[in-house]
């Protein structure tokens, strides 16, 4: 009797341990563990289509060691949050591949936020708790886009803030629904907003609305809402009173809509097509929820028209299907601003409770079967979309061949196929050799091909057209004596300033879109652009998107530099006080 005792006391610390080794937070610490050890080495990705758009958080990172301010001292269509937290990722892992650095950074906040919502759930369901971290996990560690926009596998490194902002909507979502504890939930909801908008200022209206949803359904409570709400109107006050950054992002923001003025319907519809394979089963679901629940639901209309209360209207609005339309909604406003992003995985916790709800109320098999269905058609899509890009950008980059590079630091740790190399090398002699053509489509408004910016071969002919010129570059400074610590690419990405540990220009826009994202220069832009030591502009080939980008900051150079031919694939305009004596690159006239 005493030896059974004795061995079930020693038996308890025991199971303890094992029970918190196998809880869901050991497994979310285990994953952080493992993503960080990733990061002390160099992981070539396999190039993907407009895959140049993760280096603007090379160029932030850069501006940010420079003390430069995102909205405050240069425009930008995106919070800040990403930057500042890429930043500091890429201090700690220097190693790490920049696309990786980019699309993991965001864990420093998704990861306790989650934490906390797995440790409210695990008391009561490890089970429950497992299903919501791990599907978390897989959207947070495979760095792929829910849409296809390019019929090639490769790394998405193109959307990389729309697809943050999703996952921080699952956090959300999840404790929403999820979270009991008063304090845990007033947590996760202030810091998941707040990042929602130093994000992506359209996630917080996703945001908003879900919590607006929530608060209805009775599921935030009065207090609660309050609590984080000044928590977040009380960080974002501090943030304004100290370094001005909310005011300057607000004003970034409104710049941005007055130049994408008058496509939202466009994008609206767009949204929704693109994301028809899980909004038709979702809206289903929806309508099947209404009919199915409308006798309860209209009882409870009546019940709170006679005896009005906040508890009543509460009861009213919480049902499965006004939930799931709330939800919907805020997706489709979210992904009418998008290219690329993780669209509507944050349904995915609500599809989770609707289910297992439908499996213990009693409700008919038929009903239930259909329920279940439904929820699956439309949360399984996201999920199995990114295991299979990328498992096809992964496993087909076993044949991949590495771009050779001697400048590009990490950002050249990319691979390609052979055929995609060979190609790339070809086209650019073609660049170079037929520029007439080229300028032919550019004068028509036409890019060389519809996807030109998705194409890999061109993503990685530029990437060796950067490393040529930066050989150019140092040659230049060599023959002439002179040191350009000021670099501007007037292209969509400035990673120059990065690579060669120089200085971006203030004030002048990141993320060079001139038909979506740069507001018309004003004088702070024309001063900075005026004093840049040199200014680059790609030639490989000619398109309207650089001439017209090149129109905006043409007037800004004219005057004080001298066109030049640095390489056959990049003009540049030499600050004339730099240039003066020098018997280095002819100049060929602007």
């Amino acid at each position: 009797m005493h030896a059974s005792t004795d061995l079930d006391a020693a038996a308890k610390p025991a199971n303890s341990i094992l029970a918190a080794v196998c809880s869901p937070l050991a497994a979310l610490a285990l994953a952080l563990v493992l993503l960080s050890l990733l990061l002390t080495v160099t992981i070539p990705q396999p190039i993907g289509p407009m895959f140049w758009d993760h280096y603007l958080y090379l160029d932030a990172a850069n501006r940010l060691g420079d003390g430069q301010i995102p909205s405050v001292d240069f425009f930008a269509p995106v919070g800040a949050l990403g930057y500042y937290l890429f930043a500091a990722l890429q201090s700690a892992f220097p190693s790490g591949h920049p696309l990786l650095l980019a699309s993991w950074c965001l864990l420093v906040v998704t990861g306790p936020l989650i934490g906390l919502v797995t440790f409210d759930l695990q008391k009561r369901s490890r089970t429950l708790a497992y299903a919501i971290l791990l599907p978390f996990l897989l959207f947070s560690v495979l760095p792929f886009n829910t849409g296809d926009f390019y019929p090639y596998p490769g790394s998405d490194g193109f959307g990389i803030y729309n697809r943050q902002v999703c996952q921080l909507l699952y956090v959300l979502a999840a404790a929403l629904i999820y979270v009991r504890n008063p304090r845990i939930l007033i947590a996760v909801a202030a810091g998941a907003m707040i990042a929602l908008f130093f994000v992506k200022v359209t996630g917080a209206v996703a945001g908003v609305i879900l919590c607006l949803m929530a608060f209805a359904a009775g599921r935030l409570s009065l207090r609660s809402a309050v609590v984080a709400a000044l928590i977040f109107f009380g960080i974002l006050a501090v943030i304004e009173l100290s370094i001005g950054a909310v005011s300057a992002y607000v004003g970034d923001i409104l710049a941005l809509l007055d130049v994408n003025d008058g496509i939202l319907l466009t994008r609206l519809l767009q949204a929704v097509s693109l994301n028809a394979g899980l909004l038709v089963p979702a809206s289903v679901l929806c309508l099947t929820l209404f009919f199915a629940d409308r006798p309860t639901f209209v009882s409870l209309l009546e019940d709170a028209y006679r005896r009005p209360s906040i508890a009543a209207l509460g009861r009213v609005f919480d049902q499965d299907f006004f939930w799931l339309g709330t939800f919907v909604v805020a997706g489709i406003l979210f992904e009418s601003q998008n290219t690329g992003s993780q669209a509507f995985i944050f349904l995915y916790p609500l599809l989770l409770r609707i289910a297992l709800d439908y499996a213990t109320k009693g409700k008919g098999k038929r009903l239930t079967i259909a329920v279940w269905l439904l929820a699956i058609a439309a949360a399984l899509p996201p999920m199995t979309v990114v295991v299979q890009k990328s498992a096809r950008a992964w496993v087909g980059a076993a044949n991949n061949i590495r771009i050779e590079s001697r400048n590009l630091k990490t950002m050249g740790a990319v691979n390609v196929r052979p055929i995609v190399a060979a190609r790339a090398e070809r086209m650019r002699n073609t660049y170079i050799t037929e520029p007439g053509a080229f300028k032919a489509l550019a004068d028509q408004g036409e890019l060389p091909s519809f996807l030109f910016y998705s194409d890999f071969d061109f993503q990685a002919g530029w990437l060796t057209n950067v490393d040529n010129a930066i050989d150019a570059l140092r040659a230049y400074e060599d023959a002439n004596g002179v040191r350009f610590d000021t670099i501007f690419n007037i292209d969509f990405a400035n990673p120059f300033p990065w690579l060669m540990d120089r200085h971006a220009p203030k004030h002048v826009a990141i993320g060079a879109d001139p038909f979506r994202a740069i507001p018309e220069p004003d004088q702070d832009v024309r001063i900075a652009v005026a004093a840049v030591d040199i200014a680059l502009v790609p030639t490989c080939p000619t398109t309207n998107v650089n001439r017209t980008l090149l129109a905006l900051y043409l007037p800004s150079l004219e005057a004080g530099h001298t066109r030049i031919k640095l390489t056959p694939c990049y003009d540049a305009f030499v600050r004339n006080g730099l240039n003066a004596g020098s018997s280095g690159a002819a100049a060929t006239g602007s």
